[in-house]
């Protein structure tokens, strides 16, 4: 029985080991009790089997050394101490020696694989170490294996150096108070007011405030206090999402609840910076020409010399996006930065701008040659001084800006021929425009990078799906490799049946553009069977989803696995993370959701796996993956035959405005309808399975019983599965997980589970 209330869902993630029933459907051990039992056990195969995936460098000094935790087997691990130069390790104390001091110390055995040694640091010179263990504080003299107690300060003392240092912060150019401390503003009834620090009254810098158009306690001081940015504020529209808690756990009625979510085409809050003259106490008049319709103003702040102010500018609709700056005597506008895309620009995720006061200059990411790069502005002219990255590859992220060395270090994707583009890598860059110097080069993903704080040495760790990591140390200046420091043992894994996700790699609709997805095979494969393909969708244009660090267990699709099927993912066009032609293929048309790419790719993988039976394909995700799902059946029910939905966002006028206007556009017109699962519920052709909890707070609920209500318009037969209590994800929830198992066993595999 399970538990009663909300409480029954709290396992949303837990995968379909938990199950407490198994289902006997025994035909050709497809589907079968011994299936769903191996499926409870998957996780298990791999869960404490590998060790050191993970290594955390700790620097001693400037980086001559560093020290790491190396584990061995469950919770036995040794501390080993590395010379950054040359890559040699060895252990950074003898273990056995530490144990028995501290053990005599303590009063009890402890074991030297499995010290307890929290806040470990070493002097630069290696000759001693401290750490807390048993709620004291210890220093330990390596050489002549000595521990002695050190005096813990007390947190009171601790708390008052921490108030002090605290106190000495200058004051800092936001708030009521001027930098010099001589004017304090204030917000009433919608109008701005100002005061003279130690007189009394206050003067009225405006009249024209309202409830509707109205001036906002947000001040920006110029750093010499004579001007003034207050935000003027148009409220928008106040839309509520309401749902219904059917069976809450703290009464017997429902109870209904209210949450403000903006929808594409309402009215959004408009926020515009206005700009005062302090001494003078009155408004210099500016103008919105150049920020005539905005989504949003942000990024709103000064020149060092209080000679203008700038603010980003994302125009509603998402094709123009400008670094806007005002003078601060005249008032008067220019764009040092004018970004306009034909379809979007990709603010969520490929925006990033470094203002450097001092040199007059402005690090940039722009998608203007087809890729996205980092730009370098002369924010005087507003001309690009250099591009600072270039190339048919693209940066993911920038990790810093050093203006002072001239260079900037960020994560690339596609940076090596040969290598999957997915890949990130760690490179540095010349802001002067002399060229990206990779500093990484294994084949494969990189999940971490510690750089020494001389900035001499860097580790790194890379793994592949089909690889474990490996942790390597190499030289910062050029990526040379100074040694590999360790690799995690998966040998632990041998014997279990596990296996790995086999990475495939087809070319898509135009024959040309290779498309890249994961296998995932069961435990018991057997190469001479047909087994149905189930294809796992999140194909949401705001990133890319296919795993490629390497993971032992994959909740999401290995226990789906086991039940008799091969499942894939896959990461078709208008997805994000490659060229911007790739990703505009979402561009108003979110229906299309890479399917004619992840098809051609299953028919390739077919040619590979020979086990792959595509007379049989099922397709499940949520959220956006849920929208993609049912998708599927609705325009291409000659290839995909069942598919299971959760919480899917089914029309984009019923989702959150910011990420549907993003890829859709604004004003709301014929393309929302394009790609809606509402209006051509009518279409579908192929089994349905929906999910969706009543309590979603993320995809309203109603556009689930949206498409519902159309679909049984259309006199369409649909399974449903409405989760009281539950909330975005719902379709995770250990009954509906399992619930969605049934419903591929009995469409895929032919069998109807029966209880025992």
């Amino acid at each position: 029985m399970m538990e009663h209330g909300r409480s029954r869902w709290l396992g949303v993630y837990s995968c379909i080991g938990l199950l407490c029933v198994v289902l006997a459907a025994p035909v050709h051990g497809q589907g079968s009790a011994e299936d769903y039992a191996r499926a409870a056990r998957v996780q298990e195969l791999s869960h404490g089997r590998v060790f050191g995936g993970e290594l955390t460098p700790h620097w001693i000094g400037g980086g001559a050394w560093f020290w790491y935790t190396k584990m061995d087997a469950p919770r036995r691990w040794r501390v080993m101490r590395v010379r950054s130069e040359t890559g040699e390790q060895r252990p950074a104390f003898d273990h056995d020696a530490l144990a028995a001091r501290l053990g005599e110390a303590v009063g009890r055995e402890l074991r030297a694989d499995r010290l307890s040694l929290a806040e470990l640091t070493f002097a630069p010179s290696l000759e001693w170490m401290t750490f807390e263990s048993d709620g004291r504080r210890w220093v330990y003299r390596i050489e002549g294996d000595v521990l002695t107690e050190q005096a813990v300060e007390p947190a009171a003392e601790a708390q008052d150096k921490q108030r002090a240092s605290a106190e000495d912060y200058p004051l800092g150019r936001r708030g009521a108070l001027s930098p010099d401390g001589r004017w304090r503003a204030s917000v009433r009834e919608h109008d701005v007011y100002l005061q003279h620090v130690g007189e009394e009254g206050w003067r009225r810098l405006t009249a024209d405030g309202s409830a509707a158009d109205g001036y906002v306690a947000q001040f920006l001081w110029s750093p010499n206090s004579s001007k003034l940015v207050v935000t003027r504020r148009q409220p928008g529209d106040d839309r509520r999402v309401t749902i219904i808690d059917t069976a809450p756990d703290d009464r017997l009625q429902p109870r209904t609840d209210t949450y403000p979510y903006l929808k594409p085409g309402d009215r959004v809050t408009v926020d515009r910076p206005r700009l005062f003259d302090v001494e003078r106490g009155e408004p210099i008049t500016t103008d919105d020409e150049l920020a005539p319709n905005p989504y949003e103003i942000r990024a709103v702040r000064w020149r060092g010399d209080s000679s203008a102010f700038s603010y980003e500018y994302n125009q509603r609709g998402h094709q123009a996006y400008r670094v806007i700056e005002v003078d601060a005597t005249t008032g008067a506008s220019r764009a040092v930065i004018d970004e306009t895309c034909e379809t979007f620009f990709c603010y969520s995720s490929k925006h990033f701008a470094h203002y450097d006061d001092a040199r007059g200059e402005i690090v940039w990411m722009s998608e203007r040659s087809g890729w996205n790069h980092l730009y370098l502005y002369d924010w005087t002219t507003g001309d690009v001084k250099y591009p600072v990255t270039s190339g048919d590859w693209v940066v993911r992220r920038v990790d810093r800006v050093d203006t002072e060395a001239r260079a900037v270090w960020f994560w690339a994707g596609g940076v090596h021929d040969g290598q999957d583009p997915y890949f990130l890598h760690y490179c540095r860059a010349d802001l002067d425009g002399g060229g990206v110097t990779p500093l990484t080069f294994s084949n494969g993903t990189h999940t971490a990078v510690s750089v020494s704080p001389n900035g001499r040495y860097l580790v790194t760790t890379w793994s592949r799906v089909d690889h474990p990591p490996v942790h390597e140390l190499r030289d910062a200046r050029d990526g040379t490799l100074i040694c590999e420091i360790a690799r995690a043992d998966t040998s632990g894994l041998e014997g279990t049946g596990w296996r790995a996700m086999e990475p495939f790699v087809a070319k898509g609709r135009d024959g040309e553009t290779d498309i890249y997805g994961v296998i995932v095979r069961p435990t018991n494969f057997d190469p001479t069977r047909r087994y149905p393909v189930i294809e796992y969708i999140y194909a949401g244009p705001h990133s890319a989803f296919v795993p490629k660090a390497f993971r032992a267990f994959d909740w999401m699709m290995h226990p789906m696995a086991e039940l008799g099927f091969i499942v894939v993912m896959i990461d078709g066009m208008g997805t994000s993370q490659r060229s911007k032609a790739f990703h505009d293929v979402a561009w108003r048309d979110l229906a299309d959701s890479g399917f004619p790419d992840r098809i051609a790719w299953m028919r390739a993988a077919a040619e590979h796996e020979p086990a792959m039976d595509l007379s049989r394909v099922g397709i499940y995700g949520g959220s956006a993956g849920g929208q993609s799902a049912m998708r599927a059946v609705l325009d291409h029910h000659d290839f995909y035959d069942a598919a299971a939905a959760d919480c899917g966002c089914h029309d984009n006028r019923m989702d959150k405005i910011w990420w549907n206007e993003q890829w859709l556009g604004w004003p709301v017109a014929e393309q929302y309808e394009h790609s809606s699962n509402v209006a051509d519920a009518h279409q579908l052709g192929g089994a349905l399975f929906l999910t969706v909890g009543e309590l979603d707070r993320n995809v309203d609920p109603a556009s689930t019983m949206q498409v519902v209500d159309a679909l049984i318009a259309a006199d369409k037969d649909f399974e449903l599965l409405v989760v009281p209590g539950g909330g975005h994800g719902s379709g995770e929830s250990r009954y509906a997980r399992r619930r969605r198992a049934d419903f591929f066993v009995r469409e895929l595999l032919g069998v109807e589970p029966r209880w025992e």
